[in-house]
């Protein structure tokens, strides 16, 4: 029963409003919260200009939130074009103050005497004064606002300008007594010797100024020492991610701090004109150089991280994209920043760029070759045609892949010289890639002498076939020793067969390794090789020695020979006798 009580006044008090709302009368509308401020001509422009101020004064008075906020209304309707972003709202509520203050204490609105235009719509009004002031409301030309009318860029500029020439006149009766304006509290506790003026400023601002430089200054080294404290801490975790993030923005942090306090101090100053105006656009620069100084290095952390990521798989392409990667990422950091900095100032970029003109057309073609080398080097990366450490054969060039970057490819050449041959040209060259095969062939013809007996030759090759199916790192699927032709000097033996090795050091050695086998083999046979030589023959010749007679075997000793040579036999060494140590195997 407890829980029906409460359960009927809640479902009571929700649907009061639903109630309500059945029960307003069908010719009232409820206010549409989203309804632009009425800006068409220089009447609606003052009359929803004096609307809103004239509820923010009240709002003041009565601490409603909803009247109060009524002054970014009244900021609507001027022309804040001239202003600088990083203060624009602040600088237009303070420039409607000052011109409600104005207005009220020099003329009272009647809004029937304001135009509502030109009443020729082939040429429209384009500028309304104020009677007796320098007051103006404009119509806006270009931009996102162009058509509307709005208080003139001048006269936002001068607002305070002029209250400051009104400001001891009293409110006139019928207007709207002003906009509650008050002046700040370091003004009003001021003495009289520190209002003067020096350089444009009065002295207290002066003096505001170097202690805030003075405090940005203190909360930049206060930063930096707890950032160090944070990283001693940070030294004692297993992880090493903090420690490197720290240590990025360990230096430019503390002046993010500082710039931030001067910020502030602009509002607490309330610095105006041309003072404001430098002010704020050196402190945007100066912020925009330590937030792209903070972002790039932490692009060093983020390229730390990929490069061990990439360290830790088996492929090759993550390790070549991750420089690339770091330097393309750093490169887009500082344009990015300074194109948005240059923004921030007011600058219209895309304007800019579009501006340059024939400038802009010569810079364009002379970065296409730049353009078509970094889109070479993705293609690279991409399509993978080779990767670093690969050995390599293009136009001419052949070598060793050290490094693939932006704009050429660096070729370490076995003459120990590099090469660099820009991407663009690899993209479409024709490329031998050495490095990529899984099988290095071997061809070679050995010639051995006339007088071998057709046994002997027999048992030659079937033991050179052992040797080549005893040697660990060949093909054994595919090879051929067969014997081919009679030669000019002797009886030629083709060698056809491959390797599959990981690289050409280990192909040199296996190569060597079965070329010494078969050298042990033709001694084992009596085999001679041959050489081209021309032999005279004199059949009357007294003093001819009878020439060498090849050494005759059994056909069971010649088999055995063979036999020998094969995987496990007794005269087997496809790995060499171990004379020979091979020069990257040494230690």
């Amino acid at each position: 029963m407890r829980h029906r009580t409460y359960f009927l006044p809640l479902t009571f008090l929700l649907l009061v409003p639903f109630l309500s709302a059945s029960a307003q009368p069908a010719d009232e509308v409820a206010e549409n919260p989203l309804e632009p401020v009425k800006t068409d001509n220089p009447r609606d422009t003052m009359e929803s200009f004096l609307n809103a101020m004239n509820d923010y004064r009240r709002g003041l008075e009565t601490r409603d939130p909803e009247q109060l906020a009524r002054l970014d209304a009244a900021v609507q309707c001027l022309n804040l074009g001239d202003t600088n972003l990083l203060l624009q709202q602040e600088q237009g509520r303070e420039a409607a103050i000052f011109l409600k203050e104005t207005i009220d204490r020099v003329i009272v609105i009647d809004l029937d005497l304001i135009p509502e235009g030109s009443g020729d719509p082939e040429n429209p009004l384009l500028v309304w004064r104020l009677r007796n002031t320098d007051i103006r409301i404009g119509r806006v030309e270009e931009g996102e606002r162009a058509g509307e009318y709005l208080f003139t860029p001048r006269t936002v500029r001068n607002a305070r300008y002029y209250y400051q020439k009104v400001q001891d006149l009293p409110y006139l009766e019928g207007s709207g007594q002003g906009a509650g304006y008050r002046e700040p509290l370091l003004e009003r506790v001021a003495p009289e010797w520190m209002r003067s003026q020096y350089l444009f400023l009065p002295l207290w601002q002066w003096i505001g100024i170097a202690l805030a430089i003075f405090l940005g200054l203190g909360l930049k080294v206060l930063v930096s020492w707890a950032v160090d404290l944070i990283a001693k801490f940070a030294a004692r975790s297993e992880s090493s991610w903090d420690d490197l993030l720290i240590h990025a923005i360990s230096p430019p942090l503390g002046y993010v701090a500082a710039a931030a306090l001067w910020y502030l101090a602009l509002g607490v100053l309330r610095l105006d004109g041309v003072a404001l105006s430098v002010a704020s656009v050196a402190l945007q620069l100066f912020l925009s150089v330590i937030l792209i100084w903070l972002v790039y290095r932490c692009t060093g952390v983020l390229t730390e991280y990929l490069r061990q990521w990439a360290d830790r798989t088996e492929s090759t392409l993550d390790d070549q994209l991750v420089p690339l990667f770091s330097r393309t990422i750093k490169i887009m950091v500082v344009i990015l920043g300074v194109l948005l900095a240059i923004q921030n100032l007011g600058v219209n970029v895309l304007s800019l760029l579009a501006g340059l003109g024939i400038g802009g057309l010569a810079f364009a073609l002379a970065a296409r070759d730049t353009v078509a080398n970094f889109f070479g080097s993705l293609m690279i990366l991409f399509d993978r045609p080779f990767q670093v450490g690969d050995w390599i054969v293009v136009d001419g060039a052949e070598g060793t892949v050290e490094e693939i970057g932006f704009r050429s490819t660096r070729i370490r050449t076995f003459y120990n010289s590099v090469v660099s041959i820009p991407n663009s040209e690899i993209a479409n060259a024709h490329i031998d890639n050495m490095g990529s095969r899984q099988y290095r062939r071997t061809r070679a013809t050995l010639s051995v002498t006339y007088d071998t007996p057709p046994e002997t030759m027999e048992a030659f090759l079937e033991g050179i076939k052992n040797i080549i199916k005893a040697n660990p790192h060949t093909r054994k699927d595919y090879f051929h020793c067969v014997f081919h032709e009679y030669g000019d000097s002797g009886l030629n033996i083709m060698l056809y067969f491959f390797f599959e090795v990981p690289n050409w050091s280990e192909e040199l050695v296996q190569r060597q390794n079965v070329f010494l086998e078969i050298l042990r083999l033709a001694k084992d046979l009596g085999v001679e090789f041959a050489f081209p030589t021309q032999t005279l023959h004199v059949e009357s010749f007294p003093e001819k020695k009878p020439g060498r007679k090849a050494v005759r075997l059994g056909r069971d000793k010649l088999s055995k020979f063979a036999e020998a040579y094969g995987q496990r036999g007794e005269r087997s060494h496809p790995e060499g006798l171990g004379l020979f140590r091979p020069p990257h195997r040494e230690d």
